[in-house]
């Protein structure tokens, strides 16, 4: 069986396109910026994500190092 021409889909997806849907004035990433303020997403080296089951496993841990951190530098 022949594989589907990835131009022939999306001629389909164009056919199927309402024309009341007009997105020639849109601009891409318009609200990333916005989002990504919310965000804080730190990636984890694979043999240290192993160690932590869950996000709440992680940040437990985060917590621990800097409240060691913090009672260490009381002069």
């Amino acid at each position: 069986m022949k594989k589907p021409n990835k131009s022939a889909k999306s001629n389909r997806v164009a056919e199927e396109m309402r024309s009341e849907y007009d997105f020639s004035g849109g601009v891409r990433g318009k609200y990333s910026a916005r989002f990504a303020e919310g965000t804080n997403l730190v990636l984890l080296a694979p043999d240290v994500a192993a160690e932590f089951p869950t996000t709440s496993a992680v940040n437990k841990a985060l917590r621990g190092v800097i409240k060691a951190r913090s009672k260490g530098r009381t002069a």
